[in-house]
């Protein structure tokens, strides 16, 4: 299950510093346009103090958190819709990810270029939503002139022409679909298009928190979607550091960026479970809602397949009572069945043919 961030802007704006930052993974930063041509690819882990403290009692050999892929987008200009920049290939790799992170300068810096001459990330949120919408419209009245042509021979179809004729008067609105109120069977038939403005988001403003107007934040704030203000480029410098370190040094004791990729890792509505012993404590990530069966498929294909039973306990509950022997001791372990929904903390073990 591949489940990846898009890290977009326009160029200079931070993106590859953010993206060497999150996954610690050197990619070209040169300080010009289109420096990043195709997307970098990493894969980082997520920060879980969880798995520490199972860890204290399990002493295992290994520790595995629960990972994301973050993917860097080369910089968006205006007219990308058009083929602008490099704009159709940087689209289609937006296309491909499953939540959107908006990059969005609020640093001064004259040294570094900008294809823009103001700082207003306001505007580049708007300008780049007016990208992404424009590329949708042209998806959605492709599949508009098809379904037309369709419904005349299969009836059926008349539900999803009434879908794409309310998608396509969103989008000319200047709306982001994610925002519409579509019902669950209609959100199902949209994901098949992987449409640019029905994927969640998170905007990034770059720079220090005291750049900060409250006419800016209170924008940001109305949107209704996650938004965090970090200095990349201190993060960057900082990120070896230790918490003990990050103190000393005047620096919270967690970094911006583990609270970034916890953010991200929420909108792609994961939740995360452990599997624990003396060999391995493991935290593993599953789309909230999954059933015991299918959080065993994600350890293995076989444990779904032919899932008997799961043995089920909230890890603060294991901790609490002092190991799995205590817990067996007080029966504080469930037995739970095929239709149990997985909670985030559960500490499970699978049980199959």
């Amino acid at each position: 299950m591949s489940l990846s961030v898009g890290i977009v802007g326009f160029p200079n704006v931070g993106k590859s510093t953010l993206f060497k930052t999150v996954t610690k993974k050197q990619v070209d930063c040169l300080n010009y346009a289109f420096c990043t041509i195709d997307p970098n690819v990493g894969v980082v882990s997520v920060p879980d103090y969880r798995v520490e403290e199972l860890c204290k009692m399990f002493n295992p050999k290994k520790k595995i958190y629960s990972t994301i892929e973050f993917i860097d987008i080369a910089g968006l200009v205006e007219g990308a819709s058009k083929g602008e920049g490099l704009g159709n290939r940087f689209l289609a790799h937006v296309r491909e990810t499953d939540v959107i992170l908006y990059t969005l300068r609020f640093f001064k810096n004259k040294d570094i270029l900008s294809v823009r001459n103001e700082i207003n990330p306001v505007k580049e949120k708007e300008l780049l939503d007016a990208e992404l919408i424009l590329k949708d419209l042209e998806t959605v009245e492709k599949r508009l002139n098809s379904l037309e042509r369709e419904v005349k021979a299969d009836k059926n179809m008349f539900s999803e022409l009434e879908l794409f004729k309310k998608a396509k008067i969103s989008l000319e609105e200047g709306k982001l679909l994610v925002k519409e109120n579509f019902s669950e069977e209609e959100k199902q038939i949209l994901s098949e298009y992987d449409l640019l403005t029905a994927k969640p988001r998170m905007y990034l403003l770059n720079g220090r928190d005291e750049d900060a107007d409250e006419n800016t934040l209170n924008w940001f704030k109305n949107t209704g979607d996650p938004f965090i203000i970090m200095d990349i480029q201190e993060e960057y410098e900082a990120a070896d550091f230790t918490p003990k370190e990050r103190m000393s040094l005047g620096f919270p004791e967690e970094s911006e960026m583990d609270i970034l990729i916890r953010e991200c890792y929420k909108l792609l509505n994961l939740i995360t479970f452990f599997t624990v012993g003396s060999d391995e404590v493991r935290a593993w990530r599953v789309e909230k809602g999954s059933t015991a069966p299918i959080a065993g498929g994600v350890i293995h294909s076989d444990f779904e397949q032919n899932f008997i039973k799961a043995e089920v306990i909230n890890w603060q509950e294991l901790i609490k009572v002092g190991g799995l022997v205590s817990a067996r001791k007080e029966g504080l372990i469930r037995l739970e069945g095929k239709e149990y929904v997985v909670c985030d903390g559960d500490v499970i073990e699978i049980k199959h043919g």
